[in-house]
């Protein structure tokens, strides 16, 4: 399979150039040039597939001509080790539960699965793209987090042997528990505070790859959503959904899909599925009050701008990179208008935005109504079905993280006291471990030459 540039300007790359270089040449998101459709056959037998089982056969269709299918047989196994149960909240409301990795995150997936892929390359004697030092023997992977990417990422490499990461977070917008589990490892793991919000750590991290110097000094890549093995395998669980709604007795025709957005990365996973074939009636792009692209769904007009911090941080994007994977996806790669590709885009996707005092009042209003818990990114996935789903639709939205990862404003929203599971507890007795940095490019890119 080969990998294309989002902006069009950059050479064709393959499997492995696009993970260990994350960002193409020309600032560009890789895109793959064939999104294969699966067999009718895959999609009868699913209800009744593992999900193991059901992931690896989408892991053939993205990464089956580039990696032996034994090992990634091997790599998708070891990476699924936990379930992502759809759970009924109330009437045709259901979540999808995608907390029961080891930070207890959604992106515990893509990014241990990112890990063992990248391992697998640097196994087969992979090569080095531009990079001409003895240090580059190691490979390092830089992470911009709002929140929950920073501890999947970290946790998902931590020991990993040569590979080093950074992760980059804004100083005091990321909740405590969240901090903690990626600023308390070591080993081969460095956490950089910086002093600005995420949009800054990501201009950082997207700067660090397009400068030359640094990729003379150093092998770099990225873990974010920005990378194919991050985000493609976020796929894996909405055809898990799918099927086990159907196993219930859900009509495919009814489904719909409800993802709180921020990177659009986990969004962008699920739309790829959909071009697989898998059967959903459409979708729903859930924004806090960062609503870039519920903008851009009601006028046509993308407009990126500066952040807002809210009870959501980990939706606090004001520039998601993701969106130009969406519009290459729906424009097929610039071919048509973007009027016709908003058409296309609208007819699929829908949007809603939600303040802290409506995200507040969702989850009040749920826990209330049926005992069940809700994170604030949940929530804004949660009202958006409640208020949106149509007669005879069966909704799923994806509960991200638990709650406990939000404890102080989930206890005080609600008013009980969530109980903090065993694996978190843990991460909360490792001492601080940050180096602080400003958001200034040059002092990062001095502080990555010493290294």
């Amino acid at each position: 399979m080969k990998y294309y540039s989002t902006n069009g300007k950059a050479p064709m790359a393959n499997l492995e150039k696009a993970v260990v270089k994350g960002l193409a040449e020309d600032r560009g998101l890789y895109m793959p040039e064939e999104i294969k459709k699966l067999p009718k056959a895959f999609f009868d037998d699913m209800p009744k597939m593992r999900f193991q089982d059901i992931a690896f056969n989408v892991a053939s269709a993205f990464f089956g001509d580039d990696v032996d299918l034994d090992a990634l047989q091997d790599l998708v196994y070891d990476t699924l080790q936990f379930e992502c149960p759809v759970v009924k909240v109330k009437d045709n409301i259901y979540s999808l539960e995608l907390f029961h990795g080891p930070t207890l995150a959604f992106k515990d997936v893509g990014a241990r699965f990112m890990a063992r892929l990248l391992q697998y390359f640097l196994r087969q004697g992979g090569s080095v793209y531009g990079c001409d030092t003895a240090i580059c023997s190691t490979v390092n992977v830089l992470v911009a987090t709002s929140g929950d990417t920073g501890s999947a990422v970290a946790n998902g490499f931590l020991g990993v042997e040569g590979i080093h990461v950074y992760v980059l977070y804004p100083k005091g917008k990321v909740s405590p528990i969240q901090e903690c589990q990626f600023t308390t490892l070591g080993k081969n793991i460095t956490a950089i505070e910086v002093d600005g919000v995420f949009d800054d750590c990501q201009a950082l991290v997207k700067s660090a790859f397009m400068d030359k110097e640094l990729n003379q000094h150093m092998k770099l890549t990225s873990a974010n959503s920005i990378n194919v093995a991050r985000f493609l395998p976020q796929a894996f669980y909405y055809f898990n959904a799918v099927a086990q709604l159907i196993a219930q007795g859900h009509k495919p025709e009814d489904i719909v899909i409800c993802v709180p957005s921020g990177n659009f990365g986990n969004i962008c996973s699920a739309l790829f599925g959909h071009q697989m074939g898998m059967p959903v009636k459409r979708f729903i792009a859930s924004n806090n009050a960062n609503d870039v692209f519920y903008n851009y769904l009601q006028t046509g007009k993308y407009e990126p701008k500066a952040s807002v911090q809210t009870l959501a941080n980990a939706m606090d994007v004001g520039d998601p990179s993701n969106f130009a994977r969406i519009i290459n996806l729906y424009s097929e790669n610039g071919k048509l208008s973007p009027e016709e590709t908003h058409q296309r885009i609208t007819s699929l996707i829908s949007g809603c935005t939600y303040n802290d005092e409506q995200i507040k009042e969702a989850m009040r209003q749920c826990y209330k109504e049926t005992g069940y818990i809700l994170d604030p990114h949940g929530a804004c996935g949660y009202q958006a079905l409640v208020d949106g789903l149509q007669p005879g639709e069966v909704g799923v939205f994806c509960e991200t993280a638990h709650p406990a990862k939000f404890k102080e404003k989930v206890d005080d929203i609600l008013g009980i006291d969530v109980e903090i599971p065993e694996r978190l507890a843990a991460f909360m007795k490792g001492e601080k471990q940050s180096v602080p940095m400003t958001k200034d490019f040059e002092d990062f890119k001095k502080f990555l030459l010493k290294r």
